[in-house]
């Protein structure tokens, strides 16, 4: 089957979703950014809203979805308005940023994490508060129906400070239309049929203390790659989810909260982000197996999500207020003098 093709090396532009003041962090909202031709990042717009840790984008309409990650949860709407200029003035903030539409209650607590099937049906959301995942249904214009359908869990892990109950961390649609949701809480991924109906094997079950936090399919190979939160791994399935091997996320001795991981555009690369180590490994595949050959610093503190565009990576480093810029040389990441200033990123949407 053919592969994936690689993207541009200069995107045209970011969205960058954080924490704002009221929920415990710097940043104002979501900030667009301008990447330039020769690859130089500039904050050009800015929306206020409270909290959108996490962001993703209608497959067909031009619409952008956020979490807001906070006590009584919420999902917002905004029309997709990119920057298409110059403001003629270096340093400041202007132009057309994402505009609200809509606002929702996320079914649960503390929302993390959502994701649009690629027919643009469905838009899941995982509340890491309570671990209920909420599936809403899409208008034809995009927008969410009332009365989404909420799945609930019970259960929890060994790590007893970490894993008291449910937590739901991330909404994935696999190539099989199921939707795929990591459970920090309960070592598990929770499975849904393309009906949004739970499926009847249940929830894979990974090994207790893993605590899975993201996880990616790798579209050649057809396995999968799930970076444990609790245990610094990265663990490697096959596509009936039988576990093949297990790697340290990091070869940096001391505590390493795994954050976010993807597969390169040729998917000759896995790469995953660390924190705590403040690093980016980059992991060369061969026939689904996992062999670490580059670790290299995310250019600032605490990178808890990134973004692959290109020849180039963009790592939202939430505790240096920085979205920082990995120059990749045959799949090997490099840092980069390239970055832009933003209050607490947590999630980088390419666009």
């Amino acid at each position: 089957m053919p592969g994936p093709q690689p993207g541009p090396a200069t995107p045209g532009s970011l969205v960058i979703g954080g924490y704002t003041a009221d929920t415990g962090g710097s940043g104002t909202g979501l900030t667009r950014v301008r990447v330039d031709a020769a690859g130089r990042l500039r904050a050009v717009a800015e929306t206020a809203v409270s909290g959108p840790s996490f962001v993703t984008a209608h497959p067909h309409l031009p619409l952008l979805y956020a979490v807001l990650e906070r006590p009584d949860g919420g999902v917002a709407v905004f029309a997709d308005a990119p920057h298409d200029g110059d403001d003629g003035a270096a340093g400041t903030v202007a132009g057309a940023g994402p505009r609200l539409l809509a606002e929702h209650p996320s079914g649960g607590s503390y929302p993390c994490h959502l994701a649009v099937d690629p027919d643009g049906t469905w838009l899941a959301v995982a509340n890491y508060g309570d671990g209920t995942v909420a599936v809403f249904r899409l208008g034809e214009d995009g927008l969410p129906e009332p009365d989404p359908l909420l799945f609930r869990n019970e259960g929890h892990g060994p790590n007893a400070g970490r894993q008291e109950g449910p937590h739901a961390h991330q909404a994935v649609f696999g190539p099989d239309g199921v939707l795929y949701v990591t459970d920090l809480g309960t070592d598990e991924v929770r499975r849904f049929l393309p009906g949004m109906t739970p499926h009847p094997d249940g929830p894979v079950r990974l090994a207790p203390g893993t605590g899975p936090r993201h996880l990616v399919h790798h579209p050649l190979s057809a396995h999968w790659y799930v970076a444990g939160e609790l245990d610094g791994t990265v663990a490697v399935y096959d596509d009936e989810w039988r576990e093949l091997s297990r790697v340290p996320a990091s070869a940096i001795e001391g505590p390493n909260q795994p954050s976010h991981i993807d597969v390169s555009a040729d998917g000759r690369h896995v790469y995953v982000g660390n924190r705590g180590p403040d690093t980016i490994t980059a992991f060369a595949v061969e026939r689904g197996r996992l062999t670490p050959i580059a670790e290299v610093p995310g250019g600032g503190r605490w990178p808890r999500h990134f973004a692959v565009a290109g020849d180039r990576i963009y790592v939202a480093n939430e505790r240096s207020d920085r979205v920082a810029v990995l120059a990749l040389k045959d799949g090997v990441p490099e840092p980069s003098a390239e970055g832009v200033d933003v209050g607490s990123p947590s999630c980088v949407l390419i666009g």
